[in-house]
């Protein structure tokens, strides 16, 4: 792209692009909490909790399950697009096992199915690099240099999911438990 000037400042094209993809996350996370709090959402919560129980209340859950693989690939595609569009080239290698390990640990370190769990969690570990910066180089030291900062970075993260599986099972930031009835004071 080309350079925009606005109010006399003078934008080059990589901000342009972030404050485009801002934008777009703002608006998926602004769709997904819509849609959690719409009738479609609590279907989709009910399949999850008990799929034999949503399909006794009279739920569909064919055609539920349908339009959430749906949604799921209307983001993928249009995260994929800006993807493509900024990158100009787009190969079977840009996308490694690594991404995918880092999504999955983001959703559950979080906390599976809540979307400001899984904000934090993917605040954290794409902080994680940043953090890495100041740690690696001691202790790269230490090991003489045979410690590498990718070995490190999923070493950490090994860690971080195996602690949040031990201490937290549902995550950082858990979504609230439905259905649940509220303890009761004990009376005497």
């Amino acid at each position: 792209g080309e350079p925009l000037e606005v109010l006399g400042l003078t934008l080059p094209p990589v901000t342009l692009y972030y404050y485009l993809f801002l934008a777009l996350v703002v608006g998926s996370v602004l769709v997904c909490v819509r849609l959690e709090r719409s009738r479609i959402g609590r279907a989709w919560m009910a399949i999850r909790e008990d799929e034999i129980a949503a399909k006794a209340m009279g739920l569909n859950t064919r055609n539920l399950k349908l339009l959430a693989f749906g949604m799921g690939a209307t983001f993928g595609g249009v995260a994929g697009s800006m993807f493509a569009a900024f990158q100009g080239f787009v190969s079977p290698e840009s996308f490694s096992l690594q991404e995918s390990v880092m999504i999955v640990a983001m959703v559950v370190l979080g906390g599976i199915g809540h979307i400001p769990g899984v904000i934090v969690g993917a605040l954290l570990l794409a902080a994680l690099p940043e953090v890495l910066r100041y740690v690696a180089s001691p202790l790269q030291e230490l090991t003489g240099g045979r410690l590498d900062a990718a070995i490190l970075r999923q070493l950490l993260v090994a860690l971080a999911m195996i602690g949040i599986m031990l201490l937290r099972p549902r995550g950082l930031w858990p979504a609230p438990e439905h259905g649940k009835a509220a303890a009761q004071p004990l009376k005497s």
